[in-house]
């Protein structure tokens, strides 16, 4: 009989959807995974696309973990001084098997003490956050540092869901689920890090994210200085 575990994805306003689903649909397939969508409130929650998103349980009634996720997105900044949700992933983090995080998600976990002392991953754009938190900063595609696991930006996120599976059950079970998605990606461009995009591109990009970089490395200083 297969061993049944409890996972959890929060959910927040101006989430990246694609943080959350990739990682959700590796557990779903997961046989008897029980898997729940975290928030406030029973209640759609807007994403960074037009695409909302309904949660399944609420922080009170969220059952123990044994994986908690936090998915990233420019929402994580709003979370970074929230106390609710802030002890929320610190109560799960106590007991659970796995505290994981994919992109800018790792900062939140950072936020909550999750990561001081450990090596952890998140987006390109936002490394510099993690030690202003007392994380260190790693550029793996997925970082395993005890029973953190911590994902790089946004598509990481299936990477990260299949690097759980084969730490919580065995390989045999994450290639198995790979096989079924079919995750054999082949992207039509090698510019998918700024170690290999042409510099233009990172320049662009940079330009782009400049306001909102600010603002969280700001929101960083807070609650840094929160923590000491």
């Amino acid at each position: 009989m297969s061993q049944s575990f409890k996972f959890g994805l929060l959910v927040f306003p101006r989430i990246t959807q694609l943080d959350m689903t990739g990682p959700l649909q590796v557990f779903s397939s997961l046989p008897g995974a029980e898997v729940h969508l975290i928030w406030k409130r029973i209640e759609p929650v807007p994403s960074d696309t037009v695409l909302a998103i309904m949660p399944t349980t609420t922080l009170v009634d969220c059952p123990q973990l044994d994986v908690i996720c936090v998915p990233g997105g420019y929402g994580t900044d709003d979370l970074l001084s929230d106390d609710e949700i802030l002890g929320f992933l610190r109560r799960q983090a106590e007991k659970a098997r796995f505290v994981t995080s994919v992109c800018t998600g790792s900062i939140v976990l950072a936020a909550a003490g999750l990561l001081k002392d450990y090596r952890a991953a998140t987006h390109w754009s936002a490394v510099d956050a993690l030690p202003m938190l007392g994380a260190t900063i790693s550029r793996e595609r997925v970082c395993i540092d005890r029973n953190r696991i911590t994902g790089g930006g946004v598509t990481a996120g299936i990477d990260l869901g299949l690097t759980v599976v084969s730490e919580l059950v065995d390989r045999q079970a994450a290639e198995a689920i790979q096989l079924r998605l079919e995750y054999n990606p082949a992207p039509p461009f090698d510019a998918g890090s700024p170690e290999t995009a042409p510099p233009e591109i990172v320049d662009l990009l940079l330009n782009r994210m400049k306001v909102p970089r600010q603002r969280r490395l700001a929101l960083v200083s807070e609650a840094a200085a929160r923590m000491r």
